[in-house]
């Protein structure tokens, strides 16, 4: 994580006085329902809530000793606890703390995500509807298909983003276990009714079966769904770049005032923000193939997943949140050029129009493969030497012979591509 693309909210649940505030909580808790079944004395758990604290630079300097994170975080305890601090961490292992902790910043992080997704889905919406007859040329393999809308371009982002929160929503679901349940994961020095109550208090719910550790199929379900997330960010991305080449122009970052676009070319606008959201979809999909080879752990447990956890944790969540942010002001600011959409819808002289010709030789008694002849001799003229499609088909008698002229013309009314665009938006937003 660098702080160019990271947002104050987001960091902050992955900072260390964060963490360790959940590490507190774990063992306070346990405390608590250890007090209530009588393993630990009475009053245990007020003390430790009353006196615990830590102090990061001092667990720092005691792991240079220890060696490890967890013991030099609950000696620093046992420093302001005092003598109960003895009850701390009874019958729990590392990967209990470690574990349901990192469960716990996922959680806290998705929460954040989903508000952002949630923003986008709002723009996205709100472009859409104001996009909805915005008449523009559909694309594919780049090249001139035939009439949309705009709105329809944007219901389509919608739709995506939509199946993408319902998705981040399920991964949060599955991602909110919590696991108290000792070495090797038996439950052999720690009551299962402990592991019940801290994932209780923690918003969590149990972990069915742990080896020690939570399962990383979890996990790598987590990350992956945020390369999902990420890779509909690029595709939207991507379409926004294209649409600001010089030679489309129906679309635009906003370009405020005083922005420069180039330190060599004063006239450049450049379409920054896409391409930098390109670029941090890249990052938080790269995140995803560590996460899937973390599932296979030796054993019970190793910390091969540790290290890669550390980074992938706060980098791919601080990135995506930032990421969302950008591409919701994007869209928001997006500037839209209407009459540039329908100059190169009509840029190929009636072109777009070639399938509806096609079938209406077919529905007249021509067969598929001669009326695709017909059709694709006069569109290659259009190709070639700039004639008007229409021009050209009317002057071909062997179509004159299935088509009147008139007939021809009719082929040519835009309205015939939009007429579903009412029942596309209703499917996609409701009434």
């Amino acid at each position: 994580m660098i702080p160019r693309y990271a947002r104050p909210e987001m960091t902050a649940i992955w900072d260390q006085n964060n963490k360790y505030k959940i590490w507190f909580e774990i063992e306070a808790y346990a405390c608590e329902a250890m007090e209530k079944l009588g393993t630990i004395p009475k009053g245990t758990a007020k003390t430790v809530w009353a006196k615990g604290k830590f102090n990061i630079d001092k667990i720092d300097e005691i792991e240079k000793v220890t060696k490890h994170d967890v013991i030099a975080f609950l000696t620093n305890v046992a420093e302001y606890v005092g003598e109960p601090a003895r009850f701390l961490h009874q019958g729990m292992t590392s990967s209990d703390v470690l574990d349901t902790c990192l469960n716990v910043q996922l959680m806290q992080s998705a929460d954040i995500l989903l508000a952002d997704l949630d923003k986008l889905l709002k723009v996205l919406k709100k472009r859409a509807l104001e996009s909805k007859n915005y008449l523009t040329i559909g694309r594919s393999h780049g090249i001139h298909a035939e009439p949309t809308t705009f709105g329809v371009k944007l219901a389509t982002y919608y739709a995506e983003f939509s199946r993408n929160y319902d998705r981040l929503k399920a991964a949060r679901e599955d991602i909110a276990t919590c696991a108290i349940s000792g070495a090797v994961g038996t439950f052999a020095n720690i009551d299962p009714k402990v592991e019940e109550y801290v994932a209780k208090k923690l918003g969590l719910s149990v972990e069915q079966v742990s080896t020690q550790v939570i399962p990383r199929d979890r996990h790598a379900m987590f990350f992956s769904v945020l390369a999902v997330v990420a890779s509909s960010m690029e595709r939207l991305a991507v379409e926004i770049r294209h649409m600001q080449r010089t030679e489309v122009l129906e679309a635009e970052e906003f370009f405020s005032p005083g922005q420069k676009g180039s330190s060599a070319m004063p006239h450049k606008r450049n379409p920054v923000l896409s391409e930098n959201i390109t670029g941090l979809a890249r990052m938080v999909r790269a995140y995803a193939q560590p996460a899937l080879e973390n599932v296979a752990l030796w054993h019970e447990r190793d910390i091969s997943h540790s290290s890669v956890e550390r980074y992938i944790g706060p980098d791919a969540c601080i990135t995506l949140d930032f990421a969302l942010a950008r591409l919701t002001g994007m869209m928001e600011k997006l500037v839209l050029y209407p009459e540039n959409m329908l100059k190169n819808l009509n840029k190929l002289g009636g072109l777009v129009f070639s399938q509806r010709m096609l079938l209406a030789l077919t529905q007249n008694g021509v067969s598929r493969e001669q009326a695709y002849t017909l059709v694709q001799r006069n569109a290659m003229k259009v190709w070639e030497q700039g004639k008007n499609f229409l021009e050209e088909c009317e002057k071909d008698k062997d179509i004159l012979k299935a088509l009147s002229k008139q007939q021809l013309r009719d082929l040519f009314k835009m309205e015939y591509h939009t007429k579903h665009v009412d029942t596309i938006f209703k499917r996609v937003f409701g009434k």
